[in-house]
């Protein structure tokens, strides 16, 4: 039975994962080092973050394939308890909200998604699709000219090397080719190491240097409850996702609690809060990631960059990043979700928008997401009109 598990979830395409797993790798590095400094985290804190997130997902989590990590949703939740309290707050908070969603995970929690309606799920999906796209546009203007020709570049290379590179994610050979680019013309992209501007890493291991009393606990448990339900919302949100991109079925409960496990050990290791990521999941999916070899990969090779290879990691442009995630987002967007059809119903498209506005608006995906909900039983139970 284990040897059937092992072999099926670490032991089969094994070239095809180990190559997405190193794509995702680094198409995580300018995402979370961005939003960390929004945060008022270090960035290498958020990479090596990233790192403890997608090995323990990989191993406990219910979706294989599915990436999980420092996602901005999360990091932007710990701004004001950063800004008020300090890091050793957030990581009380962190591990509260671990503790959360393994009571949640327990209680079968995951049980209520089943029962959101489709036009809110792809108001989610497409939300975060035009999240991801919006992030990459913010970036173009403050480009060289030099780099704004290596994101379109990057973009039509996306779509072309497929068509002669059938084993070779795209999405490497454009960063490999890339790297090359920056370091012959020095000083005319703008790379990883711009971003991640602090050169140490040293996060406290253990329980933080505060008390654990009352206060410290009104003071975390707003900032966890909002990590363990957003971070639960995403998660379970891109699951179906991924499901549907790789025609298997994940775990929900196996997830939920996988997330509460891996917040717990972050905290425990001097990290921040995680949880599944959209766009990185996709990029891992599309370049033949199918198993957990996928993202344990992603993990262990988050951890040889910050330990060991960070010169390499911060030489790459983020130039040919944005081009990549900019593809991303739109093989995430739904289309088929405001394809002009007869069946298209102008309700369910209100609700649709409704969820894509606010989560898009207000950085929150679970205002989103409740919005969308409370839209869909004003439509039921008051007028009457069933929402599919």
């Amino acid at each position: 039975m284990y040897t059937s598990y092992f072999r099926n979830n670490y032991l089969m395409d094994i070239s095809k994962n180990i190559l997405a797993g190193l794509v995702t790798a680094i198409a995580l590095l300018p995402e979370v080092s961005g939003f960390a400094i929004i945060a008022g985290i270090p960035p290498l804190y958020a990479i090596y973050s990233s790192a403890i997130t997608v090995v323990i997902l990989s191993i406990f989590g219910g979706r294989p394939a599915m990436v999980s990590a420092a996602a901005g949703s999360i990091a932007l939740l710990l701004t004001d308890i950063i800004d008020k309290h300090g890091m050793a707050y957030m990581l009380y908070a962190t591990l509260l909200a671990g503790i959360f969603q393994l009571i949640f995970g327990l209680l079968n929690i995951h049980k209520l998604i089943k029962y959101l309606p489709k036009s809110v799920m792809q108001g989610f999906v497409n939300a975060l699709a035009m999240m991801i796209l919006l992030a990459q546009i913010q970036q173009v203007p403050h480009q060289s000219l030099p780099a704004i020709i290596m994101v379109i570049t990057s973009i039509i290379s996306m779509y072309v090397l497929p068509r002669w590179f059938i084993k070779i994610p795209p999405a490497l050979i454009i960063i490999a080719v890339s790297i090359g680019v920056a370091l012959f013309f020095k000083g005319s992209f703008e790379n990883i190491g711009s971003l991640a501007t602090s050169s140490k890493l040293s996060p406290h291991i253990g329980l933080p240097a505060i008390p654990l009393n009352i206060h410290t606990i009104l003071v975390i448990l707003p900032t966890a409850l909002g990590i363990a339900m957003v971070g639960l919302i995403e998660s379970l949100l891109t699951m179906p996702l991924i499901n549907i991109m790789t025609n298997t079925e994940g775990n929900s409960k196996q997830e939920s609690i996988g997330q509460g496990f891996g917040n717990i050990i972050n905290s425990l290791l001097g990290g921040q809060g995680g949880c599944a990521m959209i766009g990185q999941s996709v990029m891992n999916v599309q370049s033949g990631g199918r198993t957990r070899l996928s993202t344990l990969i992603s993990g262990l090779i988050l951890f040889i960059f910050v330990f060991a290879m960070k010169d390499l990691m911060l030489a790459i442009p983020t130039a040919s990043l944005i081009g990549i995630m900019i593809t991303v987002s739109i093989s995430t967007f739904d289309w088929e979700s405001i394809a002009l059809n007869k069946r298209l119903k102008i309700t369910d498209l209100s609700v649709m928008l409704m969820t894509i506005l606010l989560v898009v608006v207000t950085h929150n995906l679970a205002i989103g997401v409740f919005s969308g909900l409370i839209l869909t039983i004003i439509y039921r139970y008051i007028f009457h009109i069933k929402i599919s």
